[in-house]
């Protein structure tokens, strides 16, 4: 077992610093860095005395390794944009972000968990078809679609809440319920699939055998054996959450990572937008990570390999 996380420990490292480099490699060749602070109408002057000012005269490789050494110490970079440590940008929003992701994750729970177990104890049933229906709807819909419906019914139509921002509780709950929707198809399918299967144990008959029926069966046996492949399948949920934040965040003025991301990119911020991607990358891979030692501590197949 620990041998199994020590290696998927070293590969989830791996995958984070490859993703820091294909970022940087993407930002600093697919255009001038130069030329996009300066903007279109400098001259070729201005975009050499920026480029002298903030090193984009330096070989590749050179640059690369003396942001790592920066990330590697904790200093991560100066924003072009805002002038300000990238490290103090980003701990100012992320509060913002972590809520909306908690929140979205949810909400994903409280629609999709229950909405796999009516289809299990009801299967084949207009019980079951309505849930898989809900399900291909909510994978369906875009996000931006779907959060500019809620804005106009309930921010609008009937103002239950507000429009934009996250001063109070109020200003999350349609970002989160937009959030959150998207992972519903995956893991009320998965809720549903592994209750079908505990369903049909020889453990569950014998409870049947003994008075339980519906839910009183559901919760006291079948749920909990069931349930564990969907706690690691919401972990790596969670950090999609963290990272695919971008759209939902712009839909509803959050002053979260995922806007920071998207003003970083309209302001040609290189140093911010670079290390929002490893922080995203970094997030992500360590909840892939979790989801492994979940795996594995259910599997022990995979804890003897």
């Amino acid at each position: 077992m620990l041998r199994y996380i020590m290696l998927r420990g070293c590969l989830a490292i791996l995958v984070a610093f490859t993703v820091s480099l294909a970022a940087f490699l993407l930002l600093n060749v697919a255009s001038d860095p130069a030329q996009a602070i300066a903007g279109e109408d400098a001259t070729a002057e201005v975009v050499e005395t920026i480029r002298a000012r903030y090193g984009l005269d330096r070989p590749l490789p050179v640059r690369y390794l003396d942001w790592l050494g920066g990330v590697v110490q904790g200093d991560f970079g100066e924003s072009y944009y805002w002038h300000k440590p990238v490290a103090s940008l980003v701990a100012d929003r992320v509060d913002e972000t972590l809520t909306l992701a908690f929140s979205a994750l949810a909400v994903t729970i409280l629609i999709a968990i229950p909405l796999g177990a009516l289809a299990a104890l009801n299967p084949n049933s207009w019980i079951d078809r309505f849930a898989l229906g809900v399900a291909v709807s909510a994978q369906a819909i875009p996000n931006f679609w779907l959060g500019l419906l809620m804005i106009i019914f309930f921010a609008v139509t009937i103002p239950i809440f507000p429009v934009s921002g996250d001063s109070t509780w109020r200003h999350f709950v349609l970002p989160a319920f937009v959030l959150g929707s998207s992972s519903v198809p995956a893991v009320m399918r998965l809720t549903r699939t592994g209750l079908i299967e505990v369903m049909g144990a020889d453990y569950i008959r014998t409870a049947r055998s003994k008075g339980f029926r519906g839910w009183q069966l559901l919760r006291r046996h079948a749920l909990r054996n069931a349930i564990l492949p969907v706690i690691s399948v919401l972990a790596v949920q969670l950090g999609q959450k963290f990272g695919g934040s971008v759209i939902t965040e712009s839909i509803f003025a959050i002053n979260g990572l995922g806007r920071l991301a998207l003003e970083s990119i309209l302001g040609a911020d290189i140093p911010t937008v670079q290390m929002l991607i490893f922080v995203f990358a970094i997030v992500f891979v360590a909840m892939n990570l979790l989801a492994d030692i979940l795996n594995a501590a259910i599997d022990p197949r995979i804890r003897i390999g």
